[in-house]
Formats: C-alpha cells, sequence, structure tokens
C-alpha cells in the first residue's frame, strides 16, 4: 500500500528532475526572458475582467514610461522656462509700459494700473512658489490603522480613498488631481489651492495685459511695418558738386539717418512680445483654469472625474444613480477648497497670499463639519 501511494509522487519528481537537467542547458538570461514573455502574453487574457484599457495599458507602457521618463528628468528646464517668461512680462510692464503710463494717464489710472498690476504679481509669484515647494501629501509607508479602500499595486501598501499612485514621483498621493511639469510637482491635498490660484491669476494677469496693452500692440506693429517700409525704399538725399564727375563717389545717393534708433525699434518689439505671450497663455491658462473650478464645483479632481464618469455608466446600466460621495454643495465644496471658515477669510485668504492648510489630513474625510457650517449660503 505504501508502495501504490509513492509510487506517483516519484514518478513526478523523476519528470521534474528530468525538465531541470534539460533546462540547465540553457542559460538563465533566456530562461528569464521567456518567462517574463509568457506572463506579458498571459496577461492580455488572464481573466474576464481584462478589458480594452488593461490591453491599451499593457502595449504601451514602454511609451509611458518614456513620458514619465522625460518629465521627471526635466522637470526643472520647465520650472526654469515659467521663471524666465513671468521674469520677462514684469520686465517690459517696469521699464517699457510705466514711463508710458505715467505720461500719458491721468493720475486716477495710474493709481490703479500700479495697484492692480503690483497686486497681481505678488499673487502670482507668491502661489507659484507655494506649489512647487509645498509638498502634495505622501502616503507614509509606515503601518497605521488609517482606514483605507484599495491596495497600490506598485508602492504595495493600502490605500486611502482620494490616493493615487504618481508615476513620475513613483509615490502614492493623497487626493492626486494630476503631475504637473511646470511645477516639477505633483498636485494634490496640500498644494492644490496653491496651484488653482497661481492659474487664476495667472490667467487674469495674462487678460489685464492683453487688454489693456491692444493700442499699444497695434501702434508698435503699425510702426514696425513703417519701419520695414522705410528700409526697403533706400532713403537718401541727392548728391551735388564735383564728387560724382571726378569719381570720388560709388552712387549718387548719400544715405540719411534712419528715421528710428535701436532703442525705438526694441520697445516696439517688446510690447508685441508682451502682447502675444500673453493672449495665447492667457487663451490657454483660461481654458484650464475653468476646468478646474468645474470640477471644484463638483467635489471631484481631474482623476476622479474619470473614475466616477466610470462608475456613473457602471451604475447607469443597473437603474442606479452614482452619488459622489466626497461633493458637499457647489458652494460648501469651494469654501472647503479654499479653507474659508468665516466671512473675513474670503478676503484674508483669497485675495491675499495665506499659507493656511487645507481642510482635514488626506487620509480621512468628514463631512459633518461643512454640513453644520454656520456661514449662510
Amino acid at each position: 500500500v505504501n508502495l501504490l501511494i509513492c509510487l506517483p509522487w516519484l514518478l513526478i519528481r523523476k519528470r521534474m528532475n528530468r525538465c531541470t537537467r534539460g533546462r540547465s542547458k540553457v542559460p538563465l538570461w533566456i530562461r528569464e526572458t521567456l518567462a517574463y514573455t509568457r506572463v506579458l502574453q498571459r496577461s492580455l487574457y488572464y481573466n474576464s475582467l481584462t478589458d480594452s484599457d488593461v490591453v491599451f495599458d499593457s502595449i504601451f507602457e514602454p511609451v509611458f514610461w518614456m513620458v514619465d521618463y522625460i518629465t521627471r528628468r526635466f522637470g526643472t528646464v520647465f520650472v526654469c522656462l515659467v521663471v524666465v517668461l513671468i521674469s520677462s512680462i514684469v520686465v517690459i510692464a517696469y521699464i517699457v509700459l510705466l514711463p508710458l503710463v505715467l505720461y500719458t494717464y491721468s493720475p486716477l489710472w495710474i493709481a490703479w494700473h500700479l495697484c492692480f498690476g503690483n497686486w497681481i504679481i505678488v499673487m502670482i509669484a507668491f502661489h507659484y512658489y507655494k506649489a512647487a515647494k509645498t509638498s502634495p501629501g505622501f502616503l507614509q509607508k509606515e503601518k497605521c490603522d488609517r482606514p483605507f479602500v484599495s491596495v497600490c499595486k506598485k508602492c504595495i501598501l493600502p490605500k486611502p480613498a482620494r490616493t493615487h499612485h504618481c508615476g513620475i514621483c513613483n509615490r502614492c498621493i493623497l487626493k492626486m488631481d494630476h503631475h504637473c511639469p511646470w511645477l516639477n510637482n505633483c498636485v494634490g491635498h496640500f498644494n492644490h489651492r496653491y496651484f488653482f490660484s497661481f492659474c487664476l491669476f495667472m490667467t487674469l494677469g495674462c487678460a489685464y495685459c492683453s487688454i489693456s496693452g491692444r493700442d499699444l500692440f497695434l501702434n508698435a506693429y503699425n510702426a514696425l511695418e513703417r519701419f520695414r517700409h522705410s528700409d526697403m525704399e533706400q532713403p537718401g538725399i541727392p548728391v551735388t558738386g564735383m564728387g560724382p564727375l571726378i569719381g570720388l563717389l560709388p552712387t549718387d545717393f548719400q544715405t540719411a539717418a534712419p528715421p528710428y534708433t535701436l532703442k525705438e525699434r526694441m520697445i516696439h518689439k517688446s510690447i508685441i512680445y508682451m502682447w502675444v505671450l500673453t493672449s495665447t497663455a492667457g487663451l490657454a491658462l483660461g481654458a484650464l483654469t475653468i476646468w478646474h473650478a468645474l470640477l471644484i464645483s463638483r467635489g471631484e479632481t481631474s482623476i476622479e472625474r474619470h473614475v466616477n464618469k466610470k462608475e456613473n455608466t457602471r451604475l447607469a446600466k443597473r437603474g442606479r444613480i452614482y452619488v459622489n460621495p466626497f461633493s458637499y454643495g457647489r458652494l460648501d465644496n469651494w469654501k472647503v477648497f479654499l479653507g474659508v471658515e468665516k466671512r473675513s477669510h474670503w478676503v484674508t485668504r483669497v485675495l491675499l497670499p495665506s499659507g493656511h492648510p487645507p481642510r482635514g489630513d488626506g487620509l480621512t474625510w468628514d463631512i459633518f463639519s461643512v454640513h453644520h457650517d454656520v456661514i449662510p449660503v
């Protein structure tokens, strides 16, 4: 009986030894490559949950990796580019536009431009610095008793609600919205307000420069056109006397001094550069700001927008309606996002630079304090 029981195991072990001896002749790196290829092949039809999105992500994984690598390496370059562009506009505003304002506008308009322009510059610089330097909120690797909704497949850590993994930062971000290459930082729970405020005030600043500098742009453009045509006409004055007869001069005309200077040309080109840059940047940032404003009104982030859309479609097929558990109403969503707890905070925390932290720690979410707010709607 013991022989009958042990015989199958002996046969299986003998077969495994034969396979091991046969595989030992193949180099290890070839066996590992073949095993990895088989795993990739099986991942395309692993189970019934596999869909077109999984297949697409598997095929384009090298492309995604390359984009993440480039974004990670060139993040500092993007930040320097933003600083240079903003600084160039500020320099043109102070060196070129400010003297024109002081000589042409009334005292009331001068006071308006000085106050509004300097306020916009301070708000843009403050919020950009805070958005780039403030940590978005990382998931701690130590074990804790916090509630979680899933496990990160890359960090192998439990993820709380609204937490997502960033492939560029290679960490889980609390309430992640997206990774911004222009900040070289993720936009998460602790710097989301700084990012949105920077986009908002940057849009206002671009619109201010574009609208107030429209007439200056048209005048500078027309002036450059006149300069270009005057260069083509070869201006000069006729030469008289014995010079042409004795061959001392090569032509019949002596070139006169140009009607414009290099300084005037640079001033006009600076005005055109400022208007074109602020107009194009204002349109792009304006669209981005409106999109994020809609997300904030709904109590969502950019990632949660896609997740909630899929969840809404899935529940709609079952005849049910999906309700976002993190939406407290439009006004309350803005109050939570901006950190407004009383009426004066709309000025001190929204219209003035403020480094106050957001509500909560990004790990747990409580809505009762918002619904019981004493501020009337």
